[in-house]
């Protein structure tokens, strides 16, 4: 297979006031410790390996009181210059929302208010002309219809079944247009069949892979930047005519987050 990388301009966010001081998912334990320098550097390492790739990063401001604010991809969906802002599920999280959306109508994009509960990325995945969207623990089904309203694409409901893999962006990634990878398990036998059917080529992780929040990964169309603790999963993925880079971002796993949770494509 032949695969053609193509720049990407992201949106980060610094992990200022990383912390793990509360439970909203699996992988949170706030009596465990945390390393804040250190998700900082893993964090910085991560941004560094995408211009070194050539794509373009912007930022924004981390606030204060708001420790999963470095998880950028929650902050919402870009598709042709529509932004479909975020309601978290979580109160922890919502005064997110506010300040991603204001990110975006600073610099001229089109933002809609959503009416349901959806966080962004973390459960819609752009896959070349349709969106690919979890349901289960945190976006509401009811926001599927209004993500096809707003953002004018296809969009498939896949439901997740594993609560470890809360968001669809730790499941499923999208490799390019064409193909996918993900862990099965993560999903409902009707959404396995529908996977299945869409992407017949998808590279399938194990359940090692997850574990380490393998799946959480960023591709380009040719170069896939996951957790390099996903031994199994980089191995796969170069069987398939992808190129690799592993990041080491463990200290942000203590809350639930890898590579791609880290990075909202903005989509001009």
């Amino acid at each position: 297979m032949t695969t053609t990388a193509s720049p990407r301009r992201y949106l980060m966010c610094r992990p200022t006031h990383f912390a793990v001081t509360y439970r909203i998912n699996p992988w949170m334990d706030p009596t465990a410790p945390y390393d804040n320098a250190l998700a900082v550097r893993q964090w910085e390492n991560l941004r560094q390996t995408y211009l070194d790739l050539g794509h373009t990063v912007e930022l924004i401001e981390p606030l204060p009181g708001l420790p999963d604010m470095v998880f950028s991809a929650n902050g919402a969906t870009v598709v042709d210059g529509r932004v479909l802002a975020v309601q978290f599920r979580d109160a922890e999280r919502a005064d997110e929302a506010p300040a991603y959306a204001a990110w975006f109508r600073e610099r001229g994009f089109e933002v809609t208010e959503p009416k349901h509960t959806n966080e962004g990325e973390g459960d819609i995945l752009l896959a070349g002309d349709v969106l690919l969207a979890g349901t289960g623990f945190r976006t509401a089904h009811a926001s599927h219809a209004e993500t096809q309203e707003v953002l004018r694409r296809p969009v498939i409901t896949l439901q997740l079944v594993d609560p470890s893999l809360y968001h669809l962006d730790t499941a499923l990634c999208v490799l390019d247009d064409t193909n996918i990878a993900y862990l099965p398990a993560a999903f409902s036998p009707g959404s396995q069949a529908v996977l299945k059917l869409l992407f017949p080529h998808a590279v399938i992780a194990d359940a090692e892979d997850a574990a380490v929040l393998g799946l959480n990964a960023v591709s380009d169309g040719r170069t896939v930047v996951l957790p390099v603790q996903a031994a199994h999963l980089a191995a796969e993925l170069k069987n398939a005519g992808y190129q690799t880079v592993g990041v080491d971002v463990s200290e942000l796993r203590k809350a639930g987050g890898g590579p791609k949770c880290c990075t909202l494509e903005v989509r001009s």
